[in-house]
């Protein structure tokens, strides 16, 4: 089959569900081959597609099947880079750096595809990605028409002064501490750019989470009514990680509420 310059294989997975196909995506964001994986449910199209932006970096936090299944079980075509550098794909992860291409030309992926519908494209970021999302719904303000951020960071200076467990790995994929270089650490945060968001923002979190604290959601928010941007939030008392239960529920309510714009 051909596909276009940003697409360059498709290569199908095996599927732990027989109602949903699975395939490896191998595309291009800037001089790089990346790869993510791609679920689209076999029913008559075309259908809302979500771009999937997994949390953590390398193989923490990596995209899981049994979840991008779960999002396409509910009628969405669903597509999870795995960002560069992972998984097979060339280049090098840099924590909401260039890698931010890889989340672009996602959302890009996703619009060629025969089985979506590109005028319902939605986002959803999971911890790391959230700040993704952000940028991606800035980015491309004229495609996105949801956007949900789940656990997600919003401020990567707080992430620095908050997480000290993760300053080793920051330090070297950003180049040096927020002290020394507060600006490169300004760079991979979106508040900045909240202004330029059309689409509505759905935040989601749990009071009690150490990982990401809910304060990243407060400075989200706090930037959303500044600039009177549509947002909800769903604010739970949980940690980043909710109950294998309380997780499918609200990730149901949540994919109905994408349905709905």
């Amino acid at each position: 089959m051909e596909y276009s310059y940003r697409i360059e294989k498709i290569n199908r997975f095996p599927s732990p569900n027989p109602d949903i196909k699975l395939s490896i995506v191998t595309y291009r964001s800037q001089d790089l081959r990346v790869k993510g994986l791609l679920a689209e449910p076999k029913v008559e199209g075309p259908l809302p597609g979500v771009l999937y932006l997994r949390g953590g970096i390398k193989q923490v936090g990596k995209v899981r099947i049994a979840r991008i299944v779960q999002f396409a079980s509910q009628g969405f075509v669903v597509f999870a880079p795995f960002y560069r550098g992972n998984e097979g794909g060339e280049g090098k992860e840099d924590f909401c750096g260039e890698d931010r291409h890889d989340a672009y030309e996602g959302l890009k992926v996703l619009e060629e595809l025969p089985s979506t519908d590109s005028a319902s494209l939605h986002l959803f970021g999971f911890s790391r990605g959230g700040v993704m999302a952000l940028f991606t719904a800035v980015y491309h303000s004229d495609l996105v028409k949801s956007i949900v951020v789940w656990g997600g960071v919003t401020d990567m200076k707080l992430t620095y002064e908050e997480r000290t467990g993760l300053r080793k790995m920051l330090k070297r994929v950003v180049g040096g501490s927020v002290y020394k270089y507060p600006e490169r650490y300004e760079e991979r945060t979106p508040l900045s750019l909240v202004d330029e968001i059309v689409a509505p923002v759905l935040i989601i979190h749990g009071a009690y989470d150490k990982n990401v604290s809910i304060e990243h959601a407060y400075r989200l928010e706090k930037e959303l009514i500044k600039h009177g941007k549509s947002y909800e939030t769903w604010y739970f008392e949980d940690d980043h990680h909710f109950s294998p239960k309380k997780k499918r529920k609200v990730t149901h309510e949540l994919l109905e509420w994408m349905k709905s714009h």
